[in-house]
């Protein structure tokens, strides 16, 4: 590593507060220039690049360099949103009179969580903005909820989601025209060009800071509580409900069991070594009910208690999972698909608004273009519009009148005319909604299931996910795919093939591909937004249960055969 690198990393290391990152960044600077080759390997990629800021806001590995997630990097952030938000408060909007801009911040259980959202406010107050930070750790939901609530021109929350115990992240959403949904284009290009500008001239450590910025009261938690506790209040079918919940040692279940009480359902029973918040997540090897294990505990509470549902949050709980028992799954629990749970939730949705002719014909149903296609189905069985969008419930949350939207990476938005993204406490609420509903006709949500299915169609979906250690991989993949289209996937022909680089209909550009195949089937394949995965996503319709499987199941196979063979290219 050459000498101007190591005074780049000397640089940022007399600039940064932390005692922690500085004495890793010694460490490393003295190991190079004593010869050690894995140290220089090492300073090289902390700072070989910079952890980009876009539409997903930031999120990586704790640690110090321009490339980790560390208190120089968060105060950088901090600045330049700060002078975003200020250069753009009336096309915001709208204001509160003379007022300076309010930005509110909020933080998880994550490591550093609540010193990032520290140094941010005190950043912000010294640029001259009005700041309020929530009252403490507290779920994703609740800050998305706030920024509306308090009609803020901009939110931050501290999270990295479901992401690896060392990772975090600084989400950004927008209030006023923006509605509270989550930044997008053009907006994220200029908040990352003022982090720049910030980063090139100013030191961190002479940032005017403040200590003039406000703790929320307590009153913001106590109307998401109530919002929340009115989409589902408990029916008759509620009583002696026995079910499991676990929070992934996350923020979900102290503001979860809140509005449990207030909309009337039985207390869950608790997964109680998952249940108080922990940024080591010792239980669990990777915190996303999504993995392979991840509710394990969940499932053997529920087998000792006798249970008939469990609910799980991801650690910022702005996710759901849902299993039910299924005598012929290892285990006797079956995790359901965020598809099935998305379908379902979707189906009760699109019920109300048929139901509610207030809202007109311009009412609708969303979900993103990964998502099953069964949301189309729904809409159209009762009259809705639908949109299909782009992945990321910062697209799903702004589709004209939405009453409902969903993700099948288990995000699910039920009210949005609270809460602008995906909101995990929200649908759990929702979905107690469906199960007790059907209890209180003697059926279980199993039964739901096939009813929709019966409905609508049996639509069937499966995701092939590729970890990878290169991001150039992908890159790969992606540009043979473009390069030569396959002409069928397994034994079932390929009629379209879009690239959405450049748009396609209403959809912004995308590094998206989409093939459409015979018999109505469809596969997509797109790079994840927030790990270093590829995506392929699978969906089929088919005449009954079994022939949705074997459909889905020979393109899965196809699919994979594809993979292999371009990687052996």
């Amino acid at each position: 590593m050459g000498s101007h690198a190591i005074a780049q990393a000397r640089a940022w290391r007399d600039q940064d507060p932390d005692d922690e990152t500085r004495a890793e960044l010694d460490d490393l600077i003295a190991r190079t220039e004593a010869g050690d080759e894995a140290a220089a390997t090492e300073l090289t990629d902390r700072f070989a690049a910079r952890l980009a800021f876009g539409t997903a806001g930031l999120r990586g590995e704790l640690g110090a360099g321009s490339n980790r997630m560390n208190r120089v990097l968060v105060s950088q952030a901090a600045a330049g949103l700060g002078a975003y938000v200020l250069a753009q408060a009336d096309e915001i909007g709208p204001g509160a009179g003379d007022e300076a801009p309010l930005v509110v911040i909020g933080y998880d259980g994550r490591r550093n969580s609540d010193v990032f959202a520290r140094d941010s406010a005190e950043i912000m107050a010294g640029m001259g903005l009005r700041v309020t930070v929530l009252p403490r750790l507290l779920p994703t939901p609740v800050l998305a909820f706030a920024v509306r609530h308090l009609g803020a021109h901009a939110g931050v929350m501290v999270t990295a989601s479901h992401n690896p115990p060392n990772d975090n992240g600084y989400k950004v959403y927008l209030g006023g025209v923006h509605g509270g949904s989550q930044i997008v284009a053009p907006a994220d290009a200029h908040i990352a060009s003022e982090i720049q500008r910030v980063a090139d001239t100013l030191r961190v450590d002479e940032l005017p800071r403040s200590d003039a910025w406000e703790l929320a009261d307590e009153a913001v938690v106590d109307a998401y509580v109530a919002a929340t506790a009115r989409v589902a209040p408990a029916g008759p079918g509620a009583a002696g409900l026995r079910w499991v919940y676990t929070a992934m040692h996350g923020v979900g279940w102290e503001t979860l069991s809140k509005i449990v009480a207030a909309a009337g359902y039985p207390e869950p029973i608790l997964v109680e070594q998952q249940t108080a918040p922990d940024g080591r997540f010792p239980t669990v090897a990777f915190p996303n009910p999504e993995e392979p294990g991840a509710m394990v505990l969940a499932f053997e509470t529920a087998r000792a208690s006798g249970a008939e549902l469990v609910v799980a949050n991801d650690p910022d709980a702005d996710r759901l999972a849902v299993a039910v028992p299924d005598p012929a799954a290892e285990g006797g629990w079956r995790r359901l698909t965020g598809n099935q749970v998305g379908l379902l939730l979707g189906w009760r949705a699109a019920r109300a608004a048929a139901a509610d002719a207030g809202r007109g014909p311009a009412a609708s149903l969303a979900c993103s273009l990964v998502s099953s296609p069964g949301l189309e189905a729904v809409a159209h069985h009762y009259g809705l519009d639908f949109h299909a969008t782009l992945t990321g419930f910062k697209w799903i949350s702004r589709a004209p009148g939405i009453v409902y939207g969903f993700e099948e990476a288990l995000g699910y938005l039920v009210n949005p005319e609270t809460v602008r993204d995906k909101d995990g406490i929200s649908a759990a609420i929702a979905l107690l909604g469906i199960v007790t509903d059907a209890r209180a006709e003697g059926r279980t949500l199993a039964d739901v299931l096939r009813e929709f299915d019966e409905t609508f169609g049996f639509f069937a979906s499966d995701q092939i996910s590729v970890r990878v250690d290169d991001l150039s991989a992908i890159d790969r993949v992606m540009a043979a795919l473009r390069a030569d289209p396959p002409v069928r996937i397994g034994t079932v022909a390929v009629e379209r093939f879009e690239d959405l680089s450049q748009g396609v209909g209403d959809l912004p550009p995308g590094d998206v591909l989409r093939l459409w195949l015979a018999q109505g089937a469809r596969v997509i394949v797109r790079p994840s937004g927030t790990e270093p995965k590829l995506k392929l996503y699978l969906d089929v319709r088919g005449s009954s249960a079994a022939d949705a499987a074997a459909q889905v199941a020979d393109i899965a196979a196809g699919a994979r055969a594809l993979l292999a063979q371009i990687e052996g290219r």
